[in-house]
């Protein structure tokens, strides 16, 4: 029995439409809202039914419209009194025997009357006198379900978010279909339960055999435990997961552009040289004979070998892709760095191009010998990320959580760390490592890592591998969860991707007008509701999602550490 069918007849059984749930008559009808005289706004508080509350005219409150033709699905949005009765209203207006309140109700959907199947849009419009009932909770927390398409069966992996109502009787269920199909973000202001949301997601997902790295760039999930978690960190976190291991990010991983950013060549000497002394140590580790130490010296050499060993492996050594030896590359800076005048041998050392290149070098040294990038060019002995995460894809785990908070934002080095984590986890998609066993990547504080530039003006390079994984990783098998506080700092590219977004409390106005260019679903009348949410409480929006749905997310078992200091504690007297 598919899901709509089932609903209907266990959830559902003395019909959808209660009397003891009716809210009012139609009065009017336009093209996208119709409005409604309230029979009971004057009551000074709700109602109970079958367990919960409901507001019967309150604001926000889901309402379903009994049409001629079909059942229309709305939301109350604004609830006024016409102009000539509202100097009745007091603060006593409870005892008045009639209040003539109109409320405005936005149009969402249509239910079919014979399996309650949901749907975007309006079949056909109600008529003047058509009767208003609130939406029971039940059938708002089956929304995800009932809008599935015909004949799809009930799946047996279910993400229960949360619910509906404050008693948390009505969960919500959605699919991972659903939520990671086409990509999702999590957004909201700091405070609004976005971490919350995270981690709850996470702790569903581990209930099946999912699989799912977490880049934590604040170390505040560090407190999910289990046999099959891995936790593995980069740097040096201030807070560690009690069974965390330290790992190194092989150079290797960094490619030509990497380095050209980061080193941030200037002038028409420092970028040309430096990307002949990366070729150079390229043809080395190819050309071993040609090399002294790992490094191809030009100085009074002949040019014929060194030629014809470029032409032989040009393909190699044009590949950005290719490692070189780093702790080489000052070194082969200054063998670049001869004097040419046509001949068949080099001549000695031009000092002058020594000499612009000195701020460069003194960069690539400094950077080198960072602590910013300890865990890259300095933890040799350390175990490699990469090979964790190769051991993770073919595991049995379901977790591997990244910990890059222990990364300092010197020289950019954590955006540019992730981004390589990101392009390696790229490339194995491109690989065909995921399609058996699709792989959520959920990124943390992702405005960090979204729609950055670095390097010099001339020699500027986009980090944009999470980019690149939200525009192409579905058809290979790889989604990403983007949790973030400044969605206005995403780049609107990315943010039109992601299918799904949930939605946390937006309290500044560009955060809000990004969220509504980049998904067609919500307009202005539904994205009111979210400076107003409450903690914890969000809107589920997206392509899988047509009519937005206002949840209460449950409290997740493992909270995220996400405590600032306690002064209470070390300034008492």
């Amino acid at each position: 029995m598919n899901f709509v069918a089932e609903t209907r007849d266990n959830s559902f059984p003395h019909g959808l439409l209660r009397h003891e749930l009716f809210i009012g008559i139609l009065s009017s009808i336009n093209a996208y809202a119709v409005r409604v005289n309230l029979t009971e706004a004057g009551n000074p508080s709700g109602s109970h039914f079958s367990g919960g509350r409901y507001g019967k005219g309150e604001v926000g409150e889901f309402v379903l419209i009994e049409g001629q033709q079909t059942l229309l699905l709305g939301r109350i949005v604004e609830v006024r009194l016409p102009e000539h009765e509202r100097r009745t209203i007091n603060q006593d207006h409870s005892s008045l025997p009639v209040l003539d309140a109109i409320g405005q109700i936005q149009l969402l959907g249509s239910v079919a009357m014979d399996d309650l199947k949901v749907t975007a849009g309006v079949e056909s419009y109600p008529r003047l006198g058509d009767r208003v009932y609130a939406a029971p909770h039940k059938f708002i927390a089956d929304l995800p379900l009932l809008m599935e398409q015909n004949g799809e069966e009930r799946s047996p992996v279910l993400l229960a978010l949360g619910s509906v109502d404050v008693a948390q009787e009505s969960k919500v269920f959605i699919k991972p279909e659903k939520l990671f199909g086409r990509h999702c973000a999590i957004l909201g202001s700091t405070g609004g339960g976005k971490s919350w949301t995270t981690s709850r997601i996470i702790e569903e997902c581990l209930k099946f055999n999912s699989k799912m790295i977490l880049l934590d760039a604040t170390g505040e999930y560090r407190g999910f435990a289990d046999t099959n978690i891995v936790h593995c960190h980069l740097g040096d976190p201030v807070e560690k997961a009690a069974n965390s291991q330290s790992c190194s990010l092989p150079s290797t991983c960094f490619t030509e552009s990497d380095f050209v950013a980061l080193f941030e060549p200037s002038g028409k000497v420092q970028g040309p040289k430096l990307r002949a002394a990366i070729q150079s140590l390229r043809l080395a580790r190819l050309e071993p004979g040609l090399a002294v130490n790992g490094v191809i010296v030009k100085a009074f050499k002949d040019k014929r070998p060194f030629y014809d060993a470029m032409t032989k492996h040009a393909s190699q050594i044009n590949d950005t892709r290719e490692p070189i030896v780093i702790s080489k590359l000052p070194e082969q800076i200054v063998n670049e760095c001869v004097q040419d005048y046509g001949d068949p041998k080099w001549k000695g050392a031009n000092e002058a191009e020594i000499g612009y290149c000195a701020s460069l070098l003194t960069r690539i040294n400094g950077i080198i010998t960072s602590s910013a990038f300890s865990c890259v060019f300095q933890a040799d002995a350390e175990p490699k990320l990469t090979t964790k995460i190769d051991e993770f894809i073919a595991g049995s785990e379901n977790l591997i959580r990244i910990d890059v908070s222990g990364i300092a934002y010197e020289f950019h080095a954590r955006e540019i760390i992730a981004n390589v984590i990101g392009r390696y986890l790229l490339n194995k998609a491109r690989e065909r490592f995921f399609k058996g066993t699709p792989l959520v990547l959920i990124v943390d504080e992702a405005h960090n890592f979204l729609g950055r530039h670095i390097g010099s003006e001339d020699y500027s390079e986009r980090l944009d591998a999470f980019e690149l994984i939200a525009k192409e990783g579905r058809k290979y098998g790889i989604n990403i969860c983007l949790a973030t506080q400044r969605p206005r700092d995403i780049t609107e590219g990315v943010l039109s991707q992601m299918g799904t977004l949930i939605v946390h409390r937006l309290t500044n106005d560009r955060d809000r007008e990004v969220v509504e260019r980049a998904c067609g679903e919500i307009d202005r009348s539904a994205s009111a509701f979210l400076p107003n949410l409450k903690p914890g409480e969000a809107a589920i929006i997206g392509v899988d999602f047509p009519i937005p749905l206002t949840i209460q997310i449950e409290k997740p078992t493992t909270r995220p550490k996400s405590d600032g200091a306690n002064f209470q504690k070390y300034w008492a007297p």
